[in-house]
């Protein structure tokens, strides 16, 4: 039996050392603080190098995402000082600030440093891209900030010493000044691993984004071989002609709309055969013989080719024409739910101009309806008009209820179901456009666009745990040079979640196999440093780890707390 006694009040204090257990290793050895040196010479009247202290934010975001000015605060409570002997009170946000500053005139170059001997390091390979713009809200008045380039994809090449990104309104966030910022991520069967980005203005589109991120990889990266992949907001017969001169392939999605006319030319020469690629969910259901329905994508592939002005030849390409089971029921599920929901409207609309009550003269009625139909694609299906009523109609009409008037229309409309079943035929259909070699299977190829939606979930990771959403630095150039040291933390976010699959043995479990950061960062949220006040100073007591806790930090193949502190702290006499 175990008795817990009360005793005096302790004087002894304690750091809430948390994540940076995990955190502290692997920027170590990602070497932030070593190559941002290299890049940034010191300051010989500052006390501190650029790197500790753009690590130390780095760790700050990736621990406790917290504004600027109370990172001094959060250093004071985890003990942070112990790593990298920088005292909280000279973390001051003027100091960061100046940081900032000396980074953005090196973020792509330091960017590009980091890739390479992650890619090294951590066994990565840059042969093959995945790339995706977001937007990210900013909130201020931002007077200073000014247009970089004209929203096209004709762009000059992005230099560093080019003014910062344009904070505007943008067609992605109604009311926000926003900019854009696209990541580009490195896909294999561990996971994604953001390795490069860049910011444009927030009134640019997904051509302008990857026509300078492309020109930035190649001045930066300097690849030998690569295939970029994007989605359909990036496709332009010119991104790939770009791409093909410089001996590259891509990978997009189109819009189906550019395709549709050539899809039904060509539908009797299609030859579709199932592809490989099923989602963890499907390939559950299988595995258990799960009764739930069984979805699967087939493929059908044509050759094809690209023209644009500036291309002396057509560009050879194939199109993948790809068929989705699931995405077939969605799409006749939510036009069969958009087509009640205009019928109900509709009806409602013209009972209330069939009672004569207000709103519906000939303005007002158009008005409903074009807020009714809104940005459904399924008001296509729908026309209507207001038949005037003959005075003979009008006099066979009963005594207009209270608050009405005798109508003098009657409103009409029409559903054409013969334009919605051959809609119909088109649901779950899509198309990709690829310029890699003919030895690429495009079963392979699909299964690799389909890892797409990793860039997508690191978009949300880097919103959410490490809350880049919003902003509120008044700085345009600080708010640039901020987000690309962000885009270092979601590196180093998804290489502790690398390195623990990585170190997991095929004999355990599928959900070991997909252990994510997030779990381990909790994992160690407690654990906590006890500072014993001695006459000789502050003596640090490393807490005893949990079993899962020692089990995670020997996945990752990190030292303990306890040896990170033994390197750093001498021993009391």
């Amino acid at each position: 039996m175990c008795f817990h006694w009360f005793g005096s009040v302790s004087p002894d204090d304690s750091y809430q050392f948390g994540s940076l257990a995990v955190i502290a290793p692997v920027l170590e050895e990602m070497d932030v603080a070593g190559i941002i040196d290299r890049h940034l010479p010191a300051n010989p009247q500052a006390e501190f190098a650029y790197g500790p202290i753009l690590r130390l934010l780095v760790a700050a975001r990736l621990s406790n995402p917290v504004a600027l000015v109370n990172v001094g605060d959060w250093a004071r409570q985890t003990g942070v000082e112990l790593l990298w002997s920088i005292p909280p009170e000279k973390l001051n946000d003027d100091r960061l600030g100046r940081a900032l500053d000396a980074f953005y005139h090196q973020r792509h170059s330091i960017q590009a440093s980091l890739a390479l001997h992650v890619a090294q390091t951590f066994d990565i390979s840059l042969e093959r891209l995945h790339y995706d713009p977001t937007h990210l809200v900013l909130h201020g008045d931002y007077a200073p900030s000014q247009p970089r380039s004209s929203a096209t994809e004709d762009v000059e090449q992005p230099q560093s010493n080019d003014p910062p990104a344009h904070i505007t309104y943008g067609h992605t966030a109604k009311g926000n000044k926003i900019i854009h910022a696209g990541v580009t991520v490195a896909v294999d069967d561990l996971g994604a691993v953001p390795v490069f980005g860049h910011v444009t203005d927030g009134n640019h589109n997904g051509h302008t984004a990857i026509a300078e991120q492309f020109e930035l990889l190649q001045q930066q990266l300097q690849p030998q071989r690569l295939l970029l992949i994007s989605d359909r907001g990036t496709f332009s017969a010119g991104h790939a002609a770009r791409c093909h001169r410089q001996g590259f392939s891509i990978l997009c999605s189109v819009p189906w709309k550019d395709y549709r006319a050539w899809y039904d030319a060509q539908r009797a020469q299609l030859h579709w055969q199932p592809a490989s690629y099923l989602s963890i969910e499907q390939q559950r259901r299988r595995a258990c013989a799960s009764t739930l329905p069984r979805e699967h994508y087939e493929l059908a592939v044509l050759d094809h080719s690209l023209s644009a002005p500036d291309m002396d030849a057509p560009l050879p390409c194939r199109v993948l024409f790809v068929f989705s089971t699931a995405d077939a029921k969605v799409a006749r599920a939510s036009r069969d739910k958009a087509i009640a929901k205009l019928t109900a409207g509709l009806e409602k609309l013209a009972r209330s101009v069939g009672e004569g009550r207000r709103h519906t003269d000939a303005t007002a009625v158009a008005r409903r309806v074009a807020k009714l139909f809104g940005k459904r694609g399924a008001a296509s299906y729908f026309t209507w008009e207001l038949q005037p009523l003959s005075a003979t109609e009008q006099a066979a009409l009963p005594a207009p209820r209270r608050g009405c008037q005798r109508p003098s229309h009657r409103f009409v409309y029409h559903f054409d179901a013969a334009r919605a079943e051959a809609d119909a035929h088109y649901d779950g259909r899509s198309a990709l456009v690829t310029t890699a070699p003919a030895s690429e299977s495009c079963d392979g190829l699909f299964t690799q666009y389909k890892q797409q939606n990793q860039v997508e979930l690191s978009h949300q990771q880097w919103k959410s745990p490490l809350a880049v959403h919003p902003l509120f630095l008044k700085n345009p150039q600080r708010v640039e040079a901020l987000v690309h040291v962000l885009l270092i933390a979601l590196m180093a976010y998804h290489l502790i979640q690398r390195r623990y699959r990585q170190n997991v043995g095929p004999e355990a479990e599928d959900t070991e196999k997909r252990t994510t950061t997030e779990t381990i960062l909790r994992a160690f949220r407690g654990y906590a440093l006890r500072i014993e006040t001695r006459s000789i100073g502050r003596v640090v007591h490393p807490s005893q780890l949990s079993e899962k806790q020692r089990h995670i930090l020997q996945r990752l193949r990190f030292p303990t707390p306890a040896q990170i502190l033994s390197r750093r702290l001498s021993r009391p006499p």
